[in-house]
């Protein structure tokens, strides 16, 4: 279910009968047809071991069940937004940067610790964000929140990408990420937002970084 870009902030879905989407609650912003919105508390199409998973993870942004035929344009307090078209591989996002994303899409979660143990964890201290990290899994379209726009930088082998936590919004494909020191020119003259500290991530795929330090 592809995304149509209404503008930077704005995107719309359509829906056909049999098809299904999860959106965040409180996303829509206006529909045409016969649509209905569901509020999910079976945690989406993991059911209930995913619901599970995603409060023990802190992932509890509330998602509502999307069906039906027409089109539904979804935003949400102004941020920009990315689409991200996945073809079988693995998007890794945090929860409240999910906007809607396709019904096919398999949803699970990942303990972030288990990628660079120890500091892992201490990624999650510095983000601000949870040890666990949403994925979606499949092929289908995921709309993403980001502030000041989003940039999609390839991550190829033997090149590694290193970005500021604080901007960092998402990642996909065969991705290794663990947090490295970067004392320097920024630590002297930054906004003491973490810049001591670099994401560094390894392997094949592609990382999403906003064009911000603020978080959602």
């Amino acid at each position: 279910m592809p995304f149509r870009e209404v503008n930077s902030r704005m995107v719309e879905a359509t829906l056909v009968p049999g098809q299904r989407m999860f959106s965040q609650r409180g996303a829509m912003l206006a529909y045409r047809g016969d649509v209905t919105f569901t509020p999910n508390i079976a945690g989406g199409q993991g059911g209930v071991m995913s619901m599970i998973g995603r409060r023990v993870a802190g992932e509890a942004t509330p998602l509502m069940t999307v069906e039906g035929n027409g089109t539904v344009m979804f935003g949400h307090g102004g941020h920009h937004i990315q689409v991200i078209q996945l073809t079988g591989d693995t998007l890794y996002v945090e929860a409240d940067r999910l906007l809607a994303f396709d019904g096919t899409l398999e949803q699970g979660t990942m303990f972030m610790g288990s990628q660079g143990g120890v500091m892992g964890m201490v990624r999650g201290q510095v983000t601000g964000q949870g040890l666990f990290t949403t994925t979606l899994k499949g092929h289908g379209a995921v709309a993403v929140m980001a502030h000041g726009g989003v940039i999609e930088l390839p991550i190829t082998p033997g090149r590694a990408v290193h970005v500021d936590p604080q901007a960092y919004v998402a990642h996909h494909g065969d991705v290794r990420n663990k947090l490295s020191t970067a004392l320097g020119w920024r630590d002297m003259v930054g906004r003491g937002s973490g810049e001591a500290f670099q994401l560094e991530l390894t392997g094949s795929g592609a990382v999403y970084v906003q064009a911000s330090e603020e978080k959602l």
